[in-house]
């Protein structure tokens, strides 16, 4: 401080002042009242008169003229003074200047910096003028405790502001997070819009799903179904290339009618829903009939043993040229006969022996075999007839005689149920009626069978009303009517599927014992009752229960041929329709008659 007072020592302050004073003298003026006048008007010798302060009339010129001095009244021209700056004015500007201008502002805090010259320059004016050294020292004090209070302001203002820049880098932050997070979020009412339609559609694509799968299951049937039957149509073309290639063309049947006794009205009777095997039969039926008719004797087979015993003899036999009404009425003569005698005796008696001795009994020992060769030959020659074949099956022992009454019995339980249906006691039955009757007669048939029996019986539509009596009618030469034909044929077919699922449930097995047979048909027959099963294994080793060698073992082939020979029936329900029959079946032969 002592430096710059040493500055200005040349020249103070007063002394300008004085100068100024006596160069220039100005009128006293009144002291204007403390009330009227902020400003204090100090004597000349306190103060400067700078800048160029104009005399008091000057400055009181507008005032009223009550309110002027009585001396200043009489002044027409006011007197224009022209006082230059003061020294000590011009030294501290030119002091303030030049520290301003050695301020470094590029460092630090600039407002700072510029206040120190002001500060310094002030505390000059403060020294100069004693006088006024409190007022202006209180001034700067309380300039000072602004600067101070602004200062502290500012710290809590660059805290704040700090504290403010932190909240406000979170902020962005969070509001980045939710830009991110919500950058998709759509407002409520479009939501709810959008997820509408999105049920709606999710219904329908549900809906359209349940269809799809629905058609993608058919579809798979039905590819399965092409596969199998672009299977079996490979089948049939392959055999009915080897067919044609083996197979010689079908006979011209009508010919036939050339040669035929009765021309060409008794072959259509004849030929009638006949196949080419069976056509076959009946020319050879009608030509061996001729051939037969011309033969007076037969000639004995002698008396071997391999002989059957009906026809175990010596020289020539007469030829009784028999009719087939006569063979028919004498054949049904001895099934009454040996039915009658077997009751008497309690057991069934041997077809062959009982054949012999029957006629023994009523002609004689010496036309016994007489009429013994002429029904022999004459029921061999007619294969078509169902009587005379199922007679001669079992006469030479191709079939069991428990076949004969196993067709006898389901006819009888057929007619009892038909008569049983027909509570009008009308003779005519509706085809509910009889299908009702035939599912309770046969319960193990399918519905295939059952439809077949229902056409074979002549219904053709659902109203159709038909007697059912003369369905079991037989005429005087043997020929039975359809039904009966169309049971006996379920019947074989049905002992077909059976022994092959026989042969099935026994394996690779080539040689079978008892024990092995009897696991078989308890497992694919449950129901078997013990009886039976002792029958169908009696059947198989040709001996009874009582005889039967568990160690025994016959091949397969055999059993199965002498099971065929038995009356096998199955005794409960098994699943599905499909049919099987032996691989040496042919077709037109499952379609034959029984025999």
């Amino acid at each position: 401080m002592e430096h710059h007072a040493s500055t200005f020592s040349g020249v103070s302050f007063r002394q300008s002042s004085l100068n100024l004073e006596s160069e220039q003298s100005l009128p006293v003026l009144k002291k204007p009242s403390w009330n009227k006048k902020k400003s204090l008007n100090l004597s000349s010798s306190q103060l400067s008169t700078w800048p160029a302060y104009t005399p008091g009339q000057v400055i009181l010129q507008n005032r009223k003229p009550c309110a002027l001095p009585e001396w200043q009244r009489t002044i027409k021209d006011p007197v224009s003074l022209s006082v230059a700056k003061p020294r000590y004015l011009e030294d501290l500007e030119s002091y303030l200047r030049k520290e301003l201008q050695a301020l470094d502002l590029t460092k630090g805090k600039v407002q700072e910096l510029k206040l120190q010259p002001y500060r310094e320059v002030f505390e000059f004016f403060m020294e100069e003028f004693t006088t006024y050294k409190p007022l202006l020292a209180s001034i700067k004090n309380e300039y000072d405790l602004t600067i101070e209070h602004k200062e502290e302001d500012t710290v809590k203002l660059t805290l704040a502001l700090k504290m403010a820049r932190q909240d406000l880098t979170k902020a962005q932050v969070e509001l980045n997070t939710m830009k991110a997070n919500y950058g998709d979020v759509v407002p409520r009412r479009e939501y709810e819009l959008q997820e509408e339609k999105y049920n709606n559609l999710a219904e329908k694509m549900a809906v359209l799903q349940k269809d799809f799968s629905d058609l993608q299951e058919e579809y798979d049937t039905m590819l399965e179904v092409h596969k199998q039957v672009s299977e079996e149509r490979d089948q049939f073309y392959n055999d009915l290339i080897n067919v044609q290639r083996t197979s010689t063309p079908r006979p011209q049947w009508d010919k036939c009618a050339d040669v035929i006794a009765g021309g060409a009205e008794r072959w259509s009777v004849l030929s009638e829903g006949k196949t080419s095997d069976q056509l076959v039969d009946v020319l050879l039926e009608d030509l061996g009939a001729g051939l037969l008719r011309e033969k007076e004797t037969f000639v004995g087979k002698g008396r071997s043993e391999k002989v059957p015993i009906y026809l175990r003899c010596d020289g020539l036999v007469r030829n009784k040229k028999l009719t087939k009404k006569e063979v028919v009425a004498i054949l049904k003569e001895i099934w009454r006969e040996k039915l009658s005698s077997d009751q008497q005796k309690g057991k069934r008696s041997s077809l062959q022996e009982f054949f012999l001795t029957f006629f023994q009994r009523k002609y004689g020992d010496a036309l016994a075999f007489d009429w013994t060769y002429s029904i022999y030959e004459t029921i061999k020659l007619y294969r078509s007839n169902e009587t005379m074949s199922l007679f001669y099956h079992i006469l030479i022992g191709a079939l069991d005689e428990a076949v004969y009454h196993a067709l006898l019995q389901q006819l009888g339980t057929l007619l009892k149920e038909l008569t049983a249906a027909d509570t009008a006691n009308t003779g005519q039955l509706t085809r509910e009626e009889f299908s009702l009757a035939l599912k309770s007669a046969f319960p193990l048939k399918t519905e295939e069978e059952i439809q077949e029996l229902l056409e074979a019986a002549g219904y053709k539509t659902e109203y159709d009303t038909i007697m059912y009596k003369p369905l079991f009618f037989e005429d005087e030469e043997g020929k039975i009517q359809l039904l009966v034909i169309k049971l006996r044929n379920q019947y074989v077919t049905e002992k077909q599927v059976y022994l092959c699922d026989l042969q099935a449930e026994l394996g690779n097995l080539m040689e079978v014992r008892p024990d092995d047979l009897r696991t078989a048909f308890c497992t694919i027959d449950p129901g078997l009752a013990e009886q039976t099963l002792d029958y169908y294994i009696g059947c198989a080793f040709l001996v009874p229960k009582e005889q039967l060698d568990p160690t025994a073992s016959i091949p397969i082939d055999i059993l199965m041929q002498r099971l065929m020979t038995a009356d096998l029936r199955r005794q409960v329900v098994v699943s599905g329709d499909a049919k099987c029959l032996p691989s040496s079946t042919t077709a037109e032969e499952a379609e034959s008659p029984l025999i």
